[in-house]
Formats: structure tokens, C-alpha cells, sequence
């Protein structure tokens, strides 16, 4: 099978391993408001229920991202297929909230063991001549598994027979397809190291691209958080403000606010990353604002401000991403990616849990306004922050004295020859050990004279007459 054919079915691999299980991961988001009927519990159960999964998948991605690195990306893609499909099946037999927290714990642990690895195998395989560069291709694969999470299990829960069990094996048989389409992707890693001698180990950043990670990972932190406040937000409003229900809307609402993400990343996939996060923090910033201003009470307000953070999202995420990739070390991707990706699920749990914490003792709209303002005050400063690091960066290449061009050679111009001195007869016959016997004093030897003979015909030019003899002998004439 050609190269090109495998890298190709490898990226495809990897993507959809990518959209299935960060899909799997938000599929429970339009349902919960369903098994808190069902089982009875509290907001706080519910507040619990976001943070078990941020808490699991950070250890899961510090450790996961470099064993991958280290063991190859092939085993660790297929620990993350297993314990989806483990967490996919704790919610279909769910009988207590006990099972809910199971289901988020194999739900955190499989991200945090497949987002490294397959990062990595799509920025490694990705061929060069492709429209989509590989860190673009992860954050769009990402995004819409985020978007299709709880746009298909709201559809399912609404128009499918049994509104707790189709969403979960749909999940379940695309877990299998995966499983399949693993058999080709290579299994060596590209730094192959013995594994009884691994430990697991901090994900390293490059000492040149820390400023920078630091930089990106707290934008798309920021953006995340402005999109899990949304998450959290947008069923319990048009609960409260439609007095519907229906988990078909409310998760057709949270996937247009991604899908709006994914047209900006396609839209700003040649804007320089530098330039396209602060665009798109400044865009989460004025959502946030709108929000915080309205008090979270108005739903076509907050639907705007969807608009804004959807678009924001898409920018600062991407651009991210790609500023990261292209300052790591190709043995690296996998445990920085990892590293990244650890800000950026802080960043959409972080907003419901507090959100959560918040609301135990003070209105929903009342938290969600004071969790918007400290949003938007914190992309104030990521946005100057970003610039900042932007002009120390250009600064820095245009001070960088340039290595001064090599000297051309001239052509077309013979190098100039030393004239030799012409010995003397004498000089020459001492040269080679004086007169023989036999032969008058200071003539040269026969063996001499020969040897001068063979020295001029070798320096002749190609046509040139070699015996003067020669040319003056008549031609047609023979001399017996």
C-alpha cells in the first residue's frame, strides 16, 4: 500500500477517533435535566457531575500525553476507545447517580488517553499538500465532536424511541467502527524506547516556547470558559424563559454556537495565530460583556452574545493551537498537546462548576453575571497580554543580526599561472645525475631527450603539428 494512502487513512482515523469521543464526552449535557427527575438529585449532584470530569481528565492528559510520546500513539488510542465505551455503557444501565459519576470518570479518562496521541499521529501524517494544516484539522475535529455531542443526543432524546439508550448506542457502535479502523494506523512510536524502562512523567515544553504556551493556553482557557458558561447556561434559560424542556432545542442551540466556531476556524485558517487569538479573545470579551449587561435575562441577548462567543471561540482556539504546534518538537506533540488540551477542558468545566457552587446561595441570572464580568476582565488582560508577547516576538527577529552572504566566485576568468624558470642545461643534466660514460660533457642524455620529447608532445594543443620535420616534409613525398 503507498505511503501517501496509509497517512491519509491515518489522519482519517484519528479525526473521527477525535469527534467520537469528544462527542461521547458532551452527549449527557441536553440529558441531565432528564435523569434529575429521574433519579431525584440536586443541583449540587449536578455541580459534582462537571467537576468529576475536569478533575479526571487533567491527571489523565499529564500522564496520558507523554506515554504516548514514549509507548506509541496506536495502544494509547485503544485505552481511550475501551474506556469510552466503559463510560457510554455506566449511563445506559444507569440506575443511581452512582453511574453517572462512573460514566464521567471513563468519559475523562478516555480523552485524556486519545487527545495526545491523536494529535500527534494527525500534525505526523499530515501531508504536506494538504488545504487544512494538522493542528487546524485537531481543533476542527475537536470542536465539532463538541457540537455534535448534544446536538444528536437532543435529537435522539426528542423524536427516537427510548430517550436514555439510543444516544449511548449510537455511541457504542461508532466506538466499534473506530476499533476497526485502528488496525492500520502504524503501531511503533517515532521514538521507540524500551516501556519497562518508562515512568510517567510531566509533559515537557520546549525552553523557546514557553512564553508562548503560557500565552495560548490561557486564551484558550478564556474562550473555553466563555463557551462552557454557555454549556451551562443556555437549557436551564430557555427552560426558564420558553418553559420548554425539549433537549432537542437546547442542544440544537449549543451546536449552532460551535458550528459557529468551526466556519470562523475555516475563515481565519491564513490569519497569522498571533493575530487571530487576540481577535477572538476580544470577541469572547465583548460577549461576555453583553451578557453581564443584560443580566443573563434576556433570550435574544444571550442568543447574540452566542453569535460573538462562537466566533471568538473559533479564532483564539485555533490560533492557539497552531502557534504551539509549530514551536514543538515533532518527538513532543503528543505530551504538549496533551498539556494544552488539559487548559482547554479546565476551561469549559471550570464555568459549570461554578456556576453550580454559585447558584446554591444566589439567583441563576445574578451568578451567571458576576461570573461574566470576571470573564471579560480577564480577556482585557489576555488580549494586552498577547499583544505584548507579539511585539517582543517581532522585536526579537528583526535584532537578530542576519549571516552575512557567502562571497560569489568569479566566473570566467582563468586563475593567473605562475611563470616557471627554465633551467640550464647544466641544471638539468645534474638533475639527473650527470653526464654517462661515454657522452660528451654538458650534452644531455639520451634518456633525458626523451623525456623532453614525451614532456612537449604531452603540452601540444589537440591539432597542433607535434615534429617540425613533419610539416616541413612535403606532402605525397616519402622518404625511405
Amino acid at each position: 500500500m503507498p505511503a501517501e494512502h496509509v497517512d491519509r487513512r491515518t489522519v482519517r482515523t484519528a479525526v473521527l477517533l477525535v469527534v467520537v469521543l469528544t462527542a461521547g464526552a458532551y452527549l449527557p449535557s441536553p440529558l441531565y435535566p432528564d435523569y434529575q427527575r429521574l433519579f431525584g438529585y440536586d443541583d449540587l449532584v449536578m455541580t459534582l457531575l462537571f467537576a468529576t470530569f475536569a478533575l479526571v481528565s487533567a491527571p489523565a492528559l499529564l500522564l496520558c500525553g507523554p506515554a504516548a510520546d514514549h509507548l506509541g500513539r496506536r495502544p494509547l488510542l485503544r485505552l481511550g476507545v475501551l474506556l469510552a465505551a466503559a463510560g457510554s455503557c455506566c449511563f445506559l444501565f444507569a440506575t443511581s447517580p452512582a453511574w453517572l459519576f462512573a460514566g464521567r470518570v471513563g468519559q475523562a479518562l478516555a480523552l485524556g488517553a486519545a487527545t495526545g496521541a491523536a494529535q500527534a499521529l494527525i500534525a505526523r501524517h499530515r501531508t504536506v499538500t494538504g488545504r487544512v494544516g494538522g493542528p487546524l484539522l485537531t481543533s476542527l475535529a475537536f470542536t465539532a465532536g463538541t457540537a455534535l455531542g448534544p446536538a444528536v443526543a437532543g435529537a435522539l432524546a426528542r423524536y427516537a424511541p427510548g430517550p436514555l439508550v439510543a444516544p449511548y448506542a449510537l455511541h457504542l457502535a461508532l466506538l466499534a467502527w473506530g476499533w476497526w479502523r485502528l488496525r492500520t494506523v502504524p503501531g511503533p512510536a517515532p521514538c521507540p524506547v524500551d516501556s519497562a524502562r518508562w515512568r510517567p512523567t510531566w509533559p515537557r515544553i520546549a525552553p523557546g516556547a514557553r512564553k508562548l504556551f503560557l500565552a495560548a493556553g490561557f486564551n484558550g482557557f478564556l474562550v473555553w470558559a466563555g463557551v462552557g458558561i454557555y454549556l451551562a447556561l443556555v437549557p436551564a434559560l430557555l427552560e426558564r424563559t420558553l418553559r420548554s424542556d425539549d433537549p432537542a432545542l437546547s442542544g440544537g442551540v449549543l451546536g449552532a454556537v460551535l458550528t459557529l466556531s468551526l466556519l470562523a476556524q475555516l475563515a481565519g485558517r491564513r490569519c497569522d495565530p498571533g493575530a487571530a487569538q487576540r481577535l477572538g479573545v476580544a470577541a469572547v470579551t465583548v460577549s461576555l460583556l453583553l451578557l453581564a449587561a443584560t443580566g443573563a435575562a434576556s433570550l435574544p441577548a444571550t442568543l447574540g452574545a452566542a453569535v460573538l462567543v462562537g466566533a471568538g471561540h473559533g479564532l483564539a482556539f485555533s490560533g492557539a493551537a497552531r502557534a504551539v504546534d509549530a514551536r514543538t518538537p515533532a518527538e513532543q506533540r503528543a505530551g504538549t498537546g496533551a498539556a494544552l488540551h488539559l487548559l482547554f477542558y479546565l476551561g469549559s468545566g471550570v464555568p459549570a462548576v461554578a456556576v453550580g457552587l454559585m447558584a446554591s446561595w444566589m439567583p441563576l441570572t445574578v451568578s451567571v453575571t458576576r461570573l461574566s464580568w470576571a470573564g471579560a476582565g480577564l480577556g482585557v488582560l489576555a488580549v494586552l497580554a498577547t499583544a505584548r508577547l507579539g511585539d517582543r516576538t517581532r522585536t526579537a527577529e528583526q535584532q537578530t543580526p542576519e549571516p552575512r552572504p557567502a562571497r560569489p566566485l568569479r566566473t570566467g576568468v582563468r586563475p593567473r599561472r605562475v611563470p616557471l624558470r627554465r633551467r640550464s642545461p647544466a641544471e638539468v643534466a645534474s638533475a639527473a645525475g650527470g653526464p654517462r660514460p661515454g657522452s660528451p660533457t654538458g650534452a644531455s642524455p639520451p634518456r633525458l631527450r626523451s623525456r623532453r620529447a614525451a614532456t612537449r608532445r604531452r603540452r601540444a594543443p589537440r591539432g597542433a603539428v607535434r615534429d617540425r620535420s613533419d610539416a616541413e616534409r612535403p606532402r605525397g613525398v616519402t622518404h625511405g
